[in-house]
């Protein structure tokens, strides 16, 4: 069986067995049933004027209200014309007039969180040219800057202990409306609801309480969960933001499919919208498909994807985005699971995105520095770092915390694997230098596998396109499902 797998800005050749089993999301499982375009209109303003748990927008803003619409960066979503965020602001501003709101007390906040604040053009591609055109020059389209503490609020800690920091814009509001994506997440299940909230207009001393070791490498954390500990903080975290400001967070999520369309469209009070959204998601993302468990997963990473260009060359990020695949597809991996990857992995770092990570991956190669949770106790010291927050700050790159987020995520690939492979490597000590192994081509990787892990027949899954489309989270097929998510039996909607 030969395939092509993504590798760099082009594609490299495989020749795998032929009983090589093959998934595309989107493809192999077709996903439900997006909304025909010509409904979309009447289904946003259904959910918008029946929201669940809390009165319509009409209800909740009059004239002088104070408003907020909080949308999401580029990472995800879709800029297409009817995408979710376009559709979604545009018929909520349609709202908001009609109750008498004036457009100069609306405010539209790009949820970046530690993520690197988002260029004029992709805020442009984000909401469509009107919608731009029509808020940026008066100022009305602002990035989060979780370092900017004029306009931060200390909301003290969760019951558990754990800090909570708010957008103050958000904060002083009369309105704040959160638009969000029902997305399948390794972090917790799902982006939308207050995942949102707790990451996307917050600090990074809030999110250093569930971006870390002591979270992330817990046994509920993988294979991905809708009832881990950091999925709990989310909703602890989120749910404090709202008793701090006295008022509900006002949702529209949507249910997205593999091309960003909209499937469902849910609104209202995220405790209350939440667990609805993900019945439906479930269908999509949950996909019990796999009829056995697979010694080896091959895939390809393109130089640009999720986080930006140089994700798929930069060690760390790459480390990472091997991590997440393995959250997602643990339920469907043997207990020797091997992972072949494609990587040009040619020493790119982009230093304008990601500053620090060259001196994170020189760091980790001394002083005692074994695994990847070792290099946790340096967390603070970047995270109030002058130089890499002004660049955060000013000149669009990535928070320094950040990178501590994808250091600890990185270490759930080596936790539950035998051995990942990166095969086509330009400077492959890059690759050893994160505890990965290197050959020049599938077959010689696969070659060496089969001699030191996974013997002469085993089981192979390709996952071409791995990197290019929304990812979904495989389950076994006739496996009871295992209420990790916990919103939704499968029974009675067999392989999704």
């Amino acid at each position: 069986m030969n395939l092509e797998f993504e590798y760099g800005q082009g594609m490299m050749n495989a020749c795998l067995p032929d009983n090589t089993d093959l998934f595309i999301p989107g493809e192999t499982v077709r996903d439900p049933e997006c909304i025909p375009p010509e409904r979309l209109e009447e289904e946003y303003l259904k959910s918008l004027r029946n929201p669940m748990g809390m009165p319509p927008l009409g209800e909740q803003a009059h004239r002088g209200s104070k408003v907020v619409i909080i949308f999401p960066d580029i990472v995800k979503g879709g800029c297409q014309p009817t995408s979710h965020r376009k559709m979604a602001i545009r018929l909520i501003l349609q709202e908001l007039y009609r109750a008498g709101v004036e457009k100069k007390d609306v405010l539209l906040i790009c949820s970046n969180g530690l993520h690197r604040k988002n260029t004029i053009p992709e805020l442009k591609q984000i909401l469509g040219e009107e919608l731009f055109g029509e808020f940026y020059g008066s100022g009305q389209v602002i990035n989060h800057d979780s370092e900017d503490y004029d306009h931060l609020v200390d909301c003290g800690t969760t019951d558990r202990g754990d800090p909570v920091w708010l957008n103050k814009y958000v904060y002083d509001s009369d309105l704040a409306i959160l638009i969000g994506h029902t997305m399948g997440n390794p972090y917790g299940g799902y982006s939308g609801g207050y995942k949102h909230c707790a990451t996307g207009i917050s600090h990074w001393r809030s999110i250093a309480s569930h971006h870390v070791p002591t979270v992330m490498h817990r046994p509920d954390f993988t294979p991905v969960s809708g009832h881990s500990m950091m999925r709990t903080k989310f909703d602890e975290i989120g749910m404090h933001m709202e008793t701090c400001m006295g008022k509900k967070f006002f949702c529209c999520d949507a249910v997205l499919d593999t091309c960003s369309r909209q499937i469902e469209i849910n609104s209202g009070y995220a405790a209350e919208m939440q667990p609805v959204s993900w019945k439906t998601a479930d269908r999509r993302t949950y996909v019990h498909w796999a009829e056995k468990k697979y010694d080896v997963l091959v895939f390809g990473m393109p130089q640009a994807f999720h986080y930006g260009n140089g994700m798929g060359t930069n060690p760390i990020m790459m480390l990472q985005a091997l991590s997440a695949q393995v959250i997602r597809l643990k339920r469907v991996m043997s207990e020797n699971c091997v992972i072949i990857c494609s990587s040009t992995c040619n020493g790119y770092f982009h230093k304008e995105l990601w500053p620090y990570l060259p001196e994170y991956y020189e760091m980790f190669q001394h002083d005692y520095m074994n695994t990847l949770p070792d290099f946790n106790r340096y967390g603070e010291y970047f995270a109030t770092n002058e130089e890499y927050i002004r660049q955060y700050r000013y000149c669009n790159a990535f928070h320094p915390f950040h990178g501590f987020s994808m250091m600890s995520c990185g270490h759930i690939a080596e936790m539950n694997t035998s051995a990942i492979y990166i095969v086509g490597a330009m400077e492959p000590g890059y690759a050893r230098g994160m505890g990965l192994k290197t050959r020049a081509t599938f077959e010689e990787a696969l070659q060496d596998a089969m001699k030191k892990y996974v013997g002469p027949s085993p089981t192979i899954l390709a996952l071409p396109r791995t990197f290019k489309l929304p990812a979904v989270h495989l389950c076994m097929k006739n496996e009871p499902y295992d209420g990790t998510n916990g919103h939704f039996e499968m029974a009675g909607y067999g392989c999704c």
